[in-house]
């Protein structure tokens, strides 16, 4: 039975008041080491937020990445990504000496170089879990063993087990692994753990630090007033501890073959759809079981954050099913998901969910009767509805999140001006451009300051922009472009970018629109 109808005021966002927010992912803010870290990166991203008047810091999955970099298809739906561990701390630690970081000091600063840095950081990283075991945690070893008791048994040790056998087969698929292990079959798992437990207690030490530092930087974010807005990927790869611990989960065979698999029919951002890959959820089976695993997925991204967008949030209600082995995700069909079921089962074990649905694409009414049952937020995207005639900003539902544009988007300023690689005609780039100074009432030079005043001055309670709508930034700095798979997820913001003219526009803007976090007053200090 479909739940009834809520008022907004169930809404977890709605309670938050007004807010306005920046989203830059961890890999992307500045430091000495390759890439943004969850330790002195982001807690001197968290004090600048704070000086902004800025409450809200939405960012990408935090899982560990596989090829291709990209966030949406982690290794694994509950570990972090190590890459993202702060050097300093482990310098601190003594699990490290201040000298051995000197190899990452060449490192590019505006981009990430994985092919790099990986290989580096991660020679660091297994430096620092070695020590960590001659030194016996350095006085940690009470808290570490909490944590294996607390995730050791539901995902840790499969996962460390994973990322062991994966390094074993030359970091093919598992379902390209010996047949014994594809099939876990008891006695070759036993002999592997045997034979790797020096790796799988290493990768244990790592996850252990990942969620330390994490911590950390929550208990200074609740401490500076800024909500930590995460992201939780609708699939999980097939490639994952996740798939290959818990096959049952999805519709695969017993080697790893998936019947159908995930994606979206065309839209705005490909004429052929997207072709995700990703494995499809055996509904059924979560079903039987309370859907537990999902209750368990959300108890864990609750930890971490304190909003989490579920993307592609329609494939809850409906999803595009591709048969395995299609060109194009053009041969799909929809299939009814789990719908209100998953959501009066999260409700139950966890109470209010804390969500935002990613609700872009072909949004039906059933989705928005799912959605708006549970009290939970939709996005609103600027750079989707200035071409719409009808598009009135002042009527956006308070309950919602306003965008300029996100990560999949380009800039402000690149969309404005357009670039080669528009899928727009130059007669549509120049409306859109007429269009976006009419709704504004700004200027070509200042557009990406405008559209960001348009979102601040809409009802909708949340208001956001990418770093890089903030900085003017053009298309170079874009993140990703949805249906490629080459130099995504690379950019990363200079800690010259952040010039005192620009805190001080920002915080007025927050002021000008009362979306100052409730107990500041005025700009922090």
């Amino acid at each position: 039975m479909d739940a009834q109808i809520k008022t907004q005021t169930d809404s977890v966002v709605l309670e938050m008041g007004r807010q306005a927010g920046i989203g830059i992912h961890v890999t992307s803010l500045p430091g000495d080491h390759g890439i943004g870290d969850i330790a002195d990166s982001a807690l001197s991203f968290i004090d600048l937020l704070a000086e902004m008047n800025i409450g809200v810091w939405q960012f990408l999955p935090l899982g560990p990445t596989a090829y291709g970099d990209s966030p949406y298809q982690p290794l694994s739906a509950f570990a972090g990504n190590v890459m993202l561990l702060g050097l300093n701390p482990l310098v601190e630690m003594g699990l490290l000496e201040p000298r051995e970081l000197d190899g990452l000091a060449d490192l590019p600063r505006d981009y990430c170089d994985y092919g790099r840095l990986i290989p580096a950081k991660g020679a660091l990283l297994e430096r620092a879990s070695e020590r960590f075991v001659a030194r016996e945690g350095n006085g940690l070893m009470a808290d570490y063993e909490d944590y294996l008791h607390r995730n050791a048994a539901r995902w840790l040790d499969d996962y460390a087990l994973f990322r062991a056998l994966k390094t074993e087969h030359g970091q093919r698929p598992w379902p390209e692994w010996e047949k014994g292990f594809v099939r876990r079959n008891p006695a070759a798992l036993a002999r592997a753990r045997d034979a790797h437990r020096e790796a799988i207690e290493h990768t244990r030490i790592k996850q252990f630090l990942f969620d330390r530092q994490w911590q950390a930087l929550r208990a200074v974010a609740a401490e500076r007033g800024v909500c930590l807005f995460g992201d939780m990927p609708i699939y999980i790869a097939l490639d994952s501890a996740d798939a290959w611990s818990h096959p049952e989960l999805l519709l695969i065979d017993r080697d790893g073959r998936p019947s159908h698999v995930a994606g979206v029919p065309p839209d705005y951002f490909s004429e052929d759809g997207q072709l995700w890959g990703n494995p499809l959820y055996d509904w059924a089976f979560h079903r039987r079981t309370g859907y537990r695993w999902w209750v368990e997925r959300m108890r864990h991204a609750a930890r971490q954050t304190d909003i989490v967008r579920i993307d592609h949030f329609r494939g809850l209600e409906s999803f595009w099913s591709v048969p395995y082995g299609a060109e194009t995700a053009r041969d799909g069909e929809w299939v009814p998901g789990p719908r209100d079921a998953l959501f009066v089962a999260m409700e139950k074990a966890l109470g209010k969910l804390p969500i935002v649905a990613e609700d872009l694409g072909v949004i039906t009414p059933e989705v928005d009767v799912l959605r708006e049952s549970h009290g939970i937020p939709g996005m609103v995207v600027l750079q989707f509805e200035v071409d719409d005639p009808d598009f009135d900003p002042d009527a956006i539902e308070e309950n919602s999140v306003c965008y300029t544009g996100t990560h999949d988007n380009d800039t402000t300023a690149g969309w404005f001006r357009g670039n080669g690689d528009d899928t727009r005609t130059a007669k549509e780039i120049e409306a859109t451009r007429a269009n976006a100074l009419k709704l504004t009432g700004g200027t070509a030079k200042t557009i990406h300051r405008d559209m960001i005043r348009l979102a601040f001055s809409t009802p909708a309670v949340m208001a956001i922009a990418p770093m890089q709508d903030y900085l003017g930034l053009g298309s170079p700095a874009r993140l990703n472009t949805p249906g490629t798979t080459l130099n995504n997820w690379r950019w990363r913001m200079r800690s010259s970018d952040l010039q005192p003219d620009l805190v001080e526009s920002v915080a007025e803007m927050v002021g000008d629109s009362s979306r100052i976090p409730e107990g500041r007053s005025s700009r922090a200090a």
